[in-house]
């Protein structure tokens, strides 16, 4: 199999799989939404979903871990781009496969201790109490600052340079970057949903942003391998 073939497969499958497992977290574990409701019924809904739901868990941290040799992998494709902006991007798109991993790794491994923690009944009023606290703070450090802000910011940061370079290169056609620089502005904005004055409650333009900007993403991830395979 050829690197192109490679390439074109990854980008085609990745955003599937992603999207698949999204899906199957929104069904199973009624995710993101549940994220709004008390620790103690998050946990509670964790470990009902059993080991099939940590086995989900650890798949869609997973694609993440598989977008970096994506991210390699096209970046040879179009290495006939400018070669500074080629670098560039393949770091930027390294690291954020990176943050993506990092702030989807706590739900296999940490969530369901505390699931377990939360559940047992010699558990103290005093103990629920640290696991609400450490349930909530690694949520709002792993998954918002780490998993969101710097996931969907460096992610979009990527999908821009990414753009420009295809409207440079002869591995695609050229019109495949124009929606990547547009999507690429959209993540960017994305990212900023809990910045500022937004951090308690989130900014609503970029939550209801996010999904659809997800979704047309993915079929810009999934043209641009086509393009590659043809």
């Amino acid at each position: 199999m050829s690197s192109t073939t490679l390439t074109g497969l990854l980008l085609i499958a990745l955003p599937v799989v992603f999207n698949l497992l999204f899906w199957m977290l929104a069904t199973q574990f009624e995710y993101p939404d549940i994220l709004r409701r008390p620790t103690g019924e998050v946990l509670e809904r964790f470990a009902a979903g059993g080991s099939f739901l940590i086995l989900l868990w650890w798949c869609f941290a997973m694609t993440a871990v598989v977008l970096a040799p994506t991210v390699v992998l096209l970046s040879h494709e179009i290495a006939d781009a400018n070669a500074t902006l080629v670098a560039v991007a393949t770091t930027v798109g390294v690291l954020a496969a990176a943050v993506q991993f990092l702030g989807l790794i706590r739900w296999p491994f940490l969530v369901p201790y505390l699931a377990r923690t939360s559940a047992d009944p010699s558990t103290s009023a005093a103990q629920r109490d640290a696991v609400d606290v450490v349930f909530q703070s690694f949520n709002r450090y792993l998954g918002v600052a780490v998993g969101e802000h710097l996931g969907y910011g460096l992610t979009g940061l990527w999908t821009l340079l990414v753009g420009f370079a295809l409207t440079d290169t002869s591995a695609v056609p050229s019109w495949l970057g124009i929606p990547g620089i547009v999507i690429g502005a959209a993540l960017l904005i994305c990212s900023l949903e809990f910045v500022g004055a937004f951090e308690a409650e989130g900014w609503k333009l970029a939550g209801a942003l996010t999904p659809v900007v997800y979704i047309v993403w993915s079929i810009w991830l999934v043209a641009t391998g086509v393009a590659l395979l043809v």
